[in-house]
């Protein structure tokens, strides 16, 4: 047999090669093998000349019958593998033959490599084709086996097809993870293919496959009984029978995620739900689904952990609150829940009743919610750690404050985006009860949370860590002095971006009072801060790693003050926007930079390009973006 020799590129056929398997599809069937360049012909130039046919070798007059008895009779998969380079047919061939059905030889040693399962492979565009599947399915048999799959989309001309995916049944047994994303022209002859050969598959993706239908994902119930994952993204063809047989055969589903599947309904769902008695992780968004399928949650949902409920347009007040009310969602530690009308001050409530080992929950653009819904929850929900409430508008500061009060001992974080009905008002802090547990806080693009609320919150919660402020242009130094003289642990990490009304006061204040536990700064956008400011985080911060300084009024001076700081090891510097920087700055940027991993100078126009890159060959270790 002729050797073939330089073959692999991307593929797996041949390590240490160079062939290109886009070449295999002009080798037509005249042409099965290939010969190295500087081997002599066998025939004489006369002979060529003079003969009337095309002479075929008689590796060529062998039937394919033959061939396949030949190669399942080939020694080691490293053998097999050299026989796939020599021509799309015989890669074709050899990828169609399953593993069953190779004779094995009497060493081990083949036995030991093949079928582990432990390689990852990822096809994406232009490189996902039928004839590169097959050269995974042969080539990584002897490696280690194929144990996860990803195909992102199809070469619009030769795209993977349903024979594609019988090439991988047939040579990966081990494979147990396969992700379909946008492939269309993959259909259920193709996931029957995966269900015949694949029965150890655990994790199924499928996304945009408008051609996969029930048959399809009742093939892979039937066929794979340990899939423990199962993800179905706009499949407008799988509906209720897909799932039904899901729930039928697959007693160690685990995790499901199931988002706009116009075909799935009640029917499909509730019997999933109710027969997965392993089932602990729950995503349904954008489903024809109705209060029936939430109440099968809450009585049959007994190992849920993590749910996550989202645009269910069709589910009431009475399906959320049935759900916390009927007790089965025991074990539930992280609630999140979007886009749902059925979300009220009264379901709210029960779900907090009813779900006792409540840890986190996430309520997004719910416009029911209001403050004595949010009040009540946080009464009921005692094991409560994290809350976070986005664009939910009916929510108040009063409510923000009672809920505060109310989880005093567990809450660890709070966090508020876009609630744009929380207005700035003074109450008297003693009527309140402080939350002793905060550590993180969070408050996001909520132009309402002044000055005020923050200097209640920094009354109220002495222990906070972690600050996040992001978007609030109304803050001023008075309303933020409160939150940093009351915060006994000292203030680790800390988001300013944004707040254009602080100054240097507050930033030196900062430094001093909390330079000692300060480990993240961001100034992003508060362009009244200068050198003072620097000047304060020189002298007093001496564990700080990251800061940003884009946008603020910052000179070369600032830098230098920065650059003698002894004590700092800061290891990312952004001075994104920072006009008044110049090319003087660079000397010092060097100094600053024998700790710093990042460095961001973009829109920093008065510092030329020479310098930039005097400092990248300085700071060759440092990643700078200029």
């Amino acid at each position: 047999m002729p050797t073939l020799l330089n073959y692999s590129g991307d593929d797996e056929l041949y390590p240490g090669s160079s062939l290109d398997l886009g070449r295999l599809y002009t080798i037509g069937s005249n042409v099965d093998v290939y010969y190295h360049p500087n081997k002599r012909a066998r025939v004489t130039a006369p002979f060529i000349f003079d003969c009337k046919q095309d002479q075929k070798s008689s590796i060529e007059v062998l039937p394919n019958e033959c061939l396949f008895e030949i190669f399942r009779r080939l020694p080691s998969a490293k053998e097999r593998t050299s026989c796939a380079c020599v021509s799309k047919q015989w890669l074709m061939l050899m990828s169609s033959i399953c593993k069953a059905e190779i004779e094995r030889s009497t060493s081990d040693e083949d036995q030991n490599i093949e079928g582990d399962g432990y390689l990852t492979r990822c096809l994406e565009g232009k490189k996902a084709t039928d004839v590169r599947l097959a050269a995974i399915a042969v080539g990584t048999s002897g490696r280690g086996g194929l144990g996860k799959l990803s195909i992102r989309g199809s070469n619009s001309v030769r795209g993977v097809t349903d024979y594609g995916l019988s090439a991988v049944a047939h040579g990966c047994p081990s494979l147990r993870s396969l992700s379909l994303w946008n492939v269309s022209s993959i259909g259920d002859e193709g996931l029957s293919h995966i269900a015949k050969g694949c029965h150890l598959l655990e994790k199924l993706d499928l996304c945009l496959s408008s051609s996969i239908t029930n048959k399809g994902l009742i093939a892979i119930a039937e066929g794979c009984p340990n899939l423990t994952t199962l993800n179905i993204e706009s499949c407008s063809k799988i509906g209720n029978e897909g799932l039904q047989a899901i729930a039928r055969f697959c007693p160690k589903l685990q995790s499901i995620s199931i988002k706009d599947c116009t075909l799935v309904g009640d029917r499909g769902l509730s019997s999933l739900l109710s027969s997965a008695s392993e089932l602990s992780r729950v995503k349904l968004q954008a489903l024809n689904i109705t209060d029936f399928s939430l109440a099968v949650i809450g009585h049959y949902g007994k190992a849920i952990t993590n749910l996550v409920l989202c645009g269910l347009k069709n589910v009431t007040e009475r399906g959320f609150w049935v759900m916390g009310v009927a007790q089965g969602l025991q074990k539930l530690v992280s609630f999140s829940v979007t886009s749902c009308r059925g979300v009220t001050d009264a379901s709210i409530e029960a779900m907090g009743k009813g779900c006792t080992n409540l840890k986190h929950m996430c309520i997004r653009k719910c416009c029911f919610a209001s403050d004595s819904g949010l009040i009540a929850f946080t009464k009921a929900a005692g094991s409560l750690e994290s809350l976070q409430l986005e664009e939910c508008n009916r929510v108040t500061q009063s409510g923000i404050m009672g809920a505060l009060s109310n989880i005093k001992t567990k809450l660890k974080s709070l966090t508020l985006v876009k609630c744009m009905g929380i207005k700035d008002i003074d109450v008297e802090v003693s009527v309140l009860s402080g939350c002793e547990s905060l550590r993180s806080l969070s408050i996001q693009n909520c132009p309402g949370f002044g000055s005020a609320s923050m200097a209640i919150v920094g009354k109220l919660c002495p222990q906070i860590q972690n600050v996040d402020l992001t978007g609030l242009y109304g803050m001023t130094d008075a309303g933020l002095l409160p939150l940093l003289e009351n915060c006994l642990a000292g203030l680790v990490n800390v988001n300013l971006t944004g707040c254009w009304n602080l100054t240097d006061n507050i930033i030196s204040a900062l430094a001093r009072l909390h330079g000692g536990t300060l480990e993240s700064l961001n100034l992003d956008g508060c362009w009244k801060v200068t050198d003072a400011s620097l000047l304060a985080i020189a002298h007093n911060c001496l564990l700080l790693k990251d800061l940003d300084m884009s946008k603020c009024a910052i000179t070369d001076a600032g830098i230098a003050v920065l650059s003698g700081a002894r004590q700092l090891t800061l290891q990312v510097l952004s001075l994104s926007g920072c006009s008044e920087l110049s090319s003087k700055s660079v000397p010092f940027l060097t100094k600053l930079g024998q700790t710093l991993l990042g460095l961001n100078l973009q829109s920093c126009n008065s510092i030329d390009s020479s310098a930039i890159v005097l400092l990248m060959e300085n700071l060759w270790r440092c990643d700078i973006l200029a």
